[in-house]
């Protein structure tokens, strides 16, 4: 059976205290941001499909080992994004946004924003 010295109940308490707090901050810090990621890996964007409101970022993040990019005809278009190259988006009107790879066509994804 093990046992916990003064020092160490002292961190774990102050520890357990700090927690919540922590995770408030980064809750807040989210919330305000008001933004999405998307993730390239593996030749997908994860997730595939997002529902956002007006005046929501959207911001993809290369993950794979080689480059890719992020296009919507006549909305946006990336620039090559190597391995964790980003590029972000604000969608400031409503409607339905289907983009894709442009060197990797058959990546897709839709951003439906409302």
């Amino acid at each position: 059976m093990s046992s916990i010295n003064r020092r160490d109940f002292g961190i774990a308490v102050v520890a357990t205290m700090l927690l919540p707090v922590s995770m408030a901050r980064a809750e807040d810090t989210a919330a305000k941001a008001d933004g999405v990621a998307v993730h390239i890996d593996n030749f997908v964007f994860e997730p595939a499909q997002l529902n956002v409101k007006v005046g929501t970022t959207v911001t993809w993040t290369n993950r794979d080992d080689i480059p890719h990019t992020v296009v919507c005809a006549g909305k946006f278009r990336s620039k090559t994004m190597d391995t964790d190259g980003s590029f972000s988006f604000t969608f400031t009107d409503p409607g339905e946004y289907k983009y894709f790879c442009s060197l990797h066509p058959h990546m897709t994804g839709s951003v439906k924003v409302g």
